[in-house]
């Protein structure tokens, strides 16, 4: 092999080592995303957009919370932000938002929130007085409690208050699922400067949502200052548009 050969073989190698040392930096410098999921959920439920998520190279962690008192989600979220290390997305549906709302909050890894049809609480505002400001649209009357103060969607009433949008088969599956919430949680009010005052924050509009009358949800994105996309779906709008939602959560992410 001739001199000029090793040359070319050792400028190869090279670039090949950097390539790699380049991407793999990459792959660190992103953030990572911390999904929080809402009442009557669970985790799984952010399963398409954390396959969309990792295919495009994030770390992706899904809080599971117990959904027994707003405080102890709070609780739960933070024990799971804090354990991260470099910067985060934090992302909460629904009920989740206003759990990372408070769990965010003064957690300097925390670069932006991401409220997916989600409350967005204010200090000293609980979820009950959110949903006051707006006409319900259907998930009042569809809430059973039962003997231990944890609430239900009505089966019967789930697919078009909650999962409108949905196949139907897939809608009644998830009726069966539901993870109950303790109904004192959403009587329960946020007792810190919400983390949105201080972190940018994204919002994503359901315009077929009933469950979260959609002009709430327009009145909190708009009081945080929030970047916002309005979607045309209902509220699981993570589930039936997840390629979008995947998308403005790595805008965030930017």
């Amino acid at each position: 092999m001739t001199r000029y050969a090793l040359v070319a073989l050792a400028v190869l190698a090279s670039a090949t080592q950097l390539s790699a040392q380049s991407a793999s930096h990459a792959a660190a410098a992103k953030p990572t995303i911390v999904l929080v999921h809402g009442a009557w959920a669970d985790a799984s439920g952010w399963y398409d957009v954390t396959l969309a998520l990792q295919s495009r190279g994030y770390k992706v962690v899904a809080v599971q919370n117990s959904l027994f008192s707003y405080a102890k989600d709070i609780e739960t979220t933070k024990r799971v932000l804090d354990a991260q290390h470099g910067p985060i997305v934090v992302v909460g549906h629904s009920y989740g938002g206003a759990v990372m709302t408070a769990a965010a909050a003064g957690n300097p890894n925390v670069k932006s929130l991401v409220y997916v049809a989600a409350f967005a609480p204010d200090s000293n505002e609980a979820i009950g007085a959110l949903l006051q400001r707006y006409p319900d649209l259907g998930l009042g009357t569809a809430l059973v409690p039962d003997a231990a103060g944890f609430l239900y969607i009505d089966p019967a009433k789930y697919p078009d208050v909650f999962a409108n949008g949905l196949p139907p088969t897939q809608a009644r599956a998830f009726a069966t699922a539901q993870k109950p919430i303790a109904g004192s949680a959403l009587g329960e009010p946020l007792t810190v400067a919400p983390a949105w005052k201080t972190v940018p924050s994204w919002y994503v509009v359901g315009t077929q949502d009933r469950a979260i009358n959609p002009e709430l949800e327009r009145f909190m994105a708009k009081r945080m200052n929030a970047h916002v996309t309005e979607l045309p779906a209902g509220h699981l709008v993570f589930i039936s548009r997840a390629q979008d939602v995947a998308r403005i959560i790595e805008s965030a992410s930017q």
